[in-house]
């Protein structure tokens, strides 16, 4: 199987987990990793070049998915709108380019690691996972764990995932503060800001944005790509 590897920090916990506890899964021993950022995934997960992967949200909704995925109850600190004459896409993204368009939020969106830097740097900044849940008291699905097949294996992994609390090892919080520029502290205190488990108020906030981009005509062609 191969899967679509997302290198931000907001799948760290997932990674560690993949390493030390999937190992017991069949699904394992067949595992081969293929990187990207979102939307790189978002097209390689169309076109079928990968077979799982954690799936913007908006290209989501008609793929087969599972109660997981990248939840910011409120703040969400790495997808952010800077100040700036003109609206920028951020071309790493999907998801969050529409929602600052839903939030009618203008200026420069900045996701992921980058955004990251940019907030710990004291930046002045927007975050869109506040002004979402301020706007309707949801918490904001920005991608949902899909796949095309081996449904089986990966129910049970996604399981056992939301359901282990997932400690960091030093040693690796290390390599990813050498890799994203940012302190072990500032990683462990970000991390408390997601969540994976898609319950029954996240549900409700996918649904509206998915509801809200439609209604104002924003839904992107690979949003109407039917996955299965």
């Amino acid at each position: 199987m191969i899967f679509g590897k997302i290198d931000f920090l907001n799948l760290l916990p997932f990674h560690v987990f993949m390493k030390r506890y999937a190992r017991s899964l069949r699904v394992h021993q067949s595992l081969n990793y293929h990187k990207g950022v979102p939307s790189a995934l978002n097209r390689d997960f169309a076109m079928r070049r990968i077979d799982a992967a954690f799936i913007s949200s908006i290209t989501a909704r008609h793929c087969h998915h599972f109660n997981v995925g990248i939840v910011a109850r409120r703040e969400v600190l790495s997808v952010l709108s800077l100040p700036s004459l003109n609206d920028e896409k951020d071309a790493d993204s999907a998801t969050s380019n529409l929602l600052a368009a839903v939030l009618d939020i203008h200026g420069e969106v900045l996701i992921g690691d980058k955004a990251l830097r940019y907030f710990y740097s004291g930046g002045e900044h927007t975050d869109l996972g506040k002004v979402w849940n301020t706007q309707t008291g949801l918490p904001f699905v920005f991608a949902l764990l899909c796949t095309h097949h081996h449904t089986d294996e990966l129910q049970r992994l996604s399981q056992k995932f939301v359901e282990k609390k997932i400690k960091i090892p030093y040693y690796i919080l290390m390599e990813n503060s050498r890799r994203s520029g940012l302190t072990p502290a500032q990683i462990t205190h970000y991390l408390q800001f997601i969540s994976y488990t898609i319950g029954e108020k996240e549900k409700r906030g996918y649904k509206r944005f998915v509801k809200e981009v439609k209604a104002r005509g924003l839904a992107p062609s690979m949003g109407e790509i039917r996955y299965r």
